[in-house]
């Protein structure tokens, strides 16, 4: 349909918007951005939550504060942490900007550059969203078998041959419910990157997706085309959560 979204009308174009879509140039980078920035946040998320799940179920002083801070990113508005995180990397006063001149290294411009823009906005995301995985992680961790465990150790099994043989496969209902949700968490991420870019640099260095499904529909008023990117995308959602339920099966058939 071509349709603005202030118009009582809409025009019915057939399949134009489609083909308007997978023949843009604008496409291309899009979906990069998508891929790269999905990809990293929830491999990101995942492994740095695992890593301090693990930290973190041991018998340490302090440890429960320490749970509380790394859970409260997730907890906070997305809009918040972003407009936080622009003075963090801010190219002439940030926090990081100090942080490499004290080792001699320039910082670079991630408010223009369109590699650094994307790694400033996926950062920032996976330091929000690690609080998810680490507690899912964590819960999974305290329900596991202690009978292994101790079994393990009676064998005389290396720190790594425990965590490979022993606690990973019974981590791997969790990984594989995180894997789908943090994916669909990370695919529906807006607020961060309106908040610190606005898609930029350079028109849509760090638009995804779904920010192209705002810029379409309440920007340029193109409810029509909005809606078309909004279709494409779930069906690609659709289908990887139809490959990810396939080879969890397929594993625990194994």
């Amino acid at each position: 349909m071509n349709w603005n979204i202030s118009s009582p009308t809409a025009t019915f174009i057939g399949l134009d918007n489609y083909r308007e879509w997978f023949t843009a140039e604008a496409t291309r980078t899009i979906v990069s951005n998508t891929v790269i920035f999905t990809v990293c946040s929830v491999a990101g998320s995942m492994l740095l939550g695992l890593g301090l799940a693990l930290l973190l179920d041991q018998k340490l002083r302090g440890r429960n504060l320490v749970r509380s801070f790394m859970f409260a990113p997730f907890v906070i508005s997305g809009a918040a942490i972003g407009v936080a995180f622009q003075f963090v990397f801010d190219p002439q006063f940030g926090l990081i900007k100090d942080l490499l001149a004290r080792v001699g290294v320039a910082a670079p411009d991630f408010y223009q550059q369109q590699g650094w823009a994307l790694f400033m906005v996926t950062l920032t995301y996976i330091w929000k969203n690690m609080g998810y995985s680490f507690v899912i992680y964590l819960a999974a961790l305290q329900g596991r078998r202690a009978d292994l465990d101790e079994a393990a150790e009676i064998d005389g099994a290396s720190g790594w041959t425990h965590f490979r043989k022993v606690l990973l496969p019974q981590l791997r209902p969790t990984t594989f419910f995180l894997s789908i949700t943090v994916l669909l968490n990370s695919v529906q991420v807006f607020d961060i990157i309106n908040v610190m870019t606005r898609g930029g640099p350079v028109g849509i260095g760090t638009t995804t997706l779904v920010y192209q499904v705002y810029q379409e529909t309440f920007v340029n008023s193109r409810a029509g085309y909005g809606a078309t990117v909004a279709t494409i995308l779930f069906v690609c959602l659709l289908v990887l959560t139809v490959v990810q339920v396939r080879i969890m099966d397929r594993g625990q058939q194994a």
